[in-house]
């Protein structure tokens, strides 16, 4: 029997019920490509447009992009910033604020980014994403301004980047 038809369905569910499912697969080895939700990446990853490829942390570095829970339920997908000890500050490319979390909250690693609808993958240890994670990191003080800008005038004339 040939099968000249295959239906495809797209089921949304929320971080509250994916995510713990997620983290069952990273811990038991597998690498996981979850589609990203909502703007804290922003400039640079979009809610709905790109997806992030996950794998089981070992080392934590700063500028490391990693899944954690910042509180009981809610996830994030953000940029180390301060390790001290067991305690780790994170903060979204698209976030002026801090977030908190311990060692053991950080559940999963980004091994890169799918950006734009590509299939080829943009890896966070390439040269391309430390550079521009070194200078965006930098640009902290002027960084309300920038996103500012972004999202009043980029986006409505040029769309995302």
């Amino acid at each position: 029997m040939s099968q000249d038809y295959i239906e495809k369905v797209k089921r949304t569910f929320n971080n509250a019920e994916l995510i713990p499912e997620i983290i069952k697969l990273i811990e038991e080895g597998h690498t996981v490509t979850l589609q990203m939700r909502g703007f804290s990446m922003r400039p640079f990853l979009e809610n709905n447009r790109d997806r992030v490829l996950l794998t089981k942390p070992t080392y934590l570095n700063i500028g490391d992009a990693v899944l954690a829970e910042v509180s009981p339920g809610k996830f994030v997908i953000h940029r180390i910033v301060h390790i001290h000890k067991d305690d780790i500050t994170l903060r979204g490319d698209g976030n002026i604020l801090p977030e908190h979390c311990t060692r053991k909250d950080v559940k999963g690693f980004a091994l890169g980014f799918y950006r734009k609808g590509r299939t080829k993958i943009d890896k966070t240890n390439s040269l391309k994403w430390r550079f521009y994670s070194t200078i965006w990191c930098s640009l902290l003080p002027i960084r309300k301004y920038l996103l500012a800008l972004y999202r009043r005038l980029w986006i409505p004339f040029f769309g995302p980047m």
